[in-house]
């Protein structure tokens, strides 16, 4: 395995607008890197790119030393050594488990002793060694899901690409699914990259996140560094449940202390920085400013609050007391960012 590099990379389908400019990333061999962005922004063409279903527009992208694709030439998929998950699982109903997850190798040649070491160490890297005989119509939704994996682990391909394979899945099987590919990086040691539009898929299951919006890479971190320390308001507005408020600050600090944001939300004057505050930095009840309660929403051990301050501006909290829709409540901002 090697670094993935993708550099300066562009895609212009002639639609007038470029799906995907100046896009330049490093993917660490053996890493974690989940694409996030909303729908449209260009993800899925970039890892269409790095998979060899589309030729750059413009940059290059390597995988170590070797050269993979540029605006002029473009290695095809299958000489990639790169393996994919869809959606769909895209599993052969007639066929056997062992059968669906040997096909690879097949269609390489490998067959015999080989074959079945392969096809044998692979099911049991996602836990499924004791179902090689039965078809997918026998399996769980998540089963037939670990086979498709096993199916791309066959191989021992330098990259795993994930086209958010849990787009279907109802809440219960995307937990179960996370706690499975979790197993399965940290079983395998593959290069993984996950494509996905949910904010908490992706800080559930990557050792990095990269943020995209319109085409372009906005900022790539481990998730924790990405949740308290997101480079502008796109970014911010996109990773967790906080708020932007604009408050006058002073100085170039961009960790902000409760004393200086309070100081600040007393102020009549709304122009200044963009702040970011999370809802557990927020604080309903003390000798804090008025707010209003807009919403209130039950998740079992707290309450999600929506509260407007006297300037019109909107925050976040959590609380563990029960507050009602229209209630005036006192609020303390313990920790902000400037974005």
């Amino acid at each position: 395995m090697a670094k993935l590099i993708l550099n300066r990379v562009a895609k212009d389908f002639g639609t007038g607008r470029a799906a995907v400019s100046d896009f330049s990333l490093d993917v660490r061999e053996g890493g974690f890197l989940a694409l996030l962005g909303p729908s449209g922004c260009g993800k899925t063409t970039v890892l269409r790119m790095i998979a060899g279903f589309e030729t750059p527009s413009d940059g290059s992208i390597h995988l170590g030393e070797r050269l993979l694709a540029d605006a002029a030439q473009s290695l095809p998929p299958e000489k990639r050594n790169m393996a994919m998950v869809f959606q769909s699982y895209a599993l052969w109903p007639h066929m056997s488990v062992a059968d669906n997850v040997g096909y690879p190798l097949k269609v390489r040649g490998i067959s015999g002793d080989a074959y079945r070491a392969k096809v044998g160490e692979a099911l049991s890297t996602v836990r499924l060694a004791d179902y090689a005989g039965r078809r997918p119509a026998d399996l769980s939704g998540g089963q037939r899901q670990r086979v498709a994996l096993a199916r791309c682990l066959v191989t021992s391909p330098d990259v795993v690409l994930l086209d958010e394979p849990l787009a279907n899945l109802d809440r219960h099987l995307k937990q179960e699914m996370e706690e499975t590919f979790r197993e399965f990086h940290q079983r395998s040691g593959a290069t993984m990259i996950y494509v996905t539009h949910d904010q908490s898929e992706a800080m559930a299951l990557a050792t990095d996140v990269a943020v995209m919006s319109e085409g372009r890479l906005l900022q790539v971190a481990p998730p924790a560094e990405i949740y308290a320390r997101p480079e502008g308001r796109i970014v911010g507005g996109l990773i967790g449940r906080g708020a932007i408020v604009t408050l006058p600050v002073m100085g170039g600090e961009r960790h902000l202390e409760w004393d200086e944001l309070q100081d600040a939300l007393q102020a009549a004057n709304t122009d200044g920085a963009d702040i970011l505050v999370r809802p557990e930095d927020v604080t309903i009840g003390g000798e804090g400013a008025r707010a209003t309660v807009e919403s209130v929403l039950f998740e079992g051990e707290r309450y999600a609050v929506k509260l407007t301050l006297g300037n019109g501006q909107t925050l976040r909290a959590y609380s563990r007391v029960a507050v009602e829709a229209g209630e005036t409540v006192r609020v303390v901002i313990r920790a902000g960012w400037r974005l």
